[in-house]
């Protein structure tokens, strides 16, 4: 009997510990998908908020390969072969960073590599494409980093600013 006792103490004290440790993330896991055209496409991104930081500039810094979301790099998916921003990218799955600059086009990349955490690790050996891409002001923050796909392309909008990227 005292054998069984200490069986299920165990496993309440196992059970327990688990459900302690699967907290929420803080940037959570966010997927959005749509059809241009004929081409089916996925955006897998991590949603991170602004907090009352500035965005552009500050956390996410101009000039350096970002991760297009938080913790692991945004994935981009297609289909079928697309045209972004005019050049050809051939069907598949792809990390998403972008390049933000001050006052000027940022640069949108698909990377061959879609399972990376964040931009630590990124090759620009492995680039498939690059894309000059016009940031917009927004009227109101978005405070919630989010992905909105038409049937134009898709765009990423968050604090004081949209991104679009043309396909067709």
């Amino acid at each position: 009997m005292k054998s069984v006792v200490s069986i299920l103490a165990v496993g309440f004290v196992s059970v327990s510990a688990f459900a302690q440790s699967a907290k929420p993330r803080v940037s959570p896991p966010e997927t959005v998908s749509g059809k241009i055209k004929q081409a089916k496409i996925i955006i897998n991104y991590s949603s991170p908020s602004v907090k009352g930081r500035r965005i552009w500039g500050e956390l996410v810094p101009y000039n350096q390969v970002w991760r297009a979301g938080a913790n692991e790099a945004t994935t981009f998916e297609t289909d079928q072969d697309i045209k972004v921003q005019g050049k050809l990218l051939p069907a598949g799955k792809y990390s998403f960073f972008l390049i933000p600059k001050e006052n000027m086009t940022w640069t949108a990349v698909f990377n061959k590599e879609p399972k990376q955490w964040g931009a630590f690790k990124y090759d620009e050996a492995k680039d498939q494409l690059r894309v000059e891409v016009s940031p917009k002001a927004l009227k109101d923050i978005q405070e919630n980093l989010v992905y909105k796909i038409n049937s134009k392309g898709f765009s990423l909008n968050w604090e004081k600013a949209s991104v679009p990227v043309s396909i067709k």
